[in-house]
């Protein structure tokens, strides 16, 4: 059995200076792991995903759309989207995220 251990996601990369990061950590046929690195004001727009995802925040501050709320993220904030759903990321301070896209095992 295939699988993956990280002892601290906070030292898998430095935080970007400037832009945006991402490293996938993980891709199966049920799920796609991927962390995330944004530098302070940087922003991923509104977009939308044809499956559920899970976003935990690991570091920083952020400003999340989800549909038509926003929220604010911090260490320790989770969020669930359906399928679907429109959301965007506003980096606050530096921000370290996991996002994790599940896929249907139906197809």
């Amino acid at each position: 059995m295939d699988y993956t251990f990280l002892t601290n996601l906070q030292t898998e990369f430095a935080l970007p200076e400037t832009g945006i990061m991402s490293r996938l950590l993980h891709k199966d046929d049920h799920v796609n792991v991927t962390l995330f690195g944004f530098s302070a004001g940087q922003e991923l727009s509104v977009h939308s995903a044809p499956t559920p995802a899970v976003l935990y925040f690991i570091e920083g501050e952020a400003e999340v759309l989800l549909g038509q709320d926003k929220v604010n993220a911090q260490p320790g904030s989770f969020v669930y989207m359906p399928p679907m759903l429109p959301h965007g990321i506003s980096a606050k301070t530096a921000v370290r995220m996991l996002l994790v896209q599940i896929k249907d095992s139906s197809h």
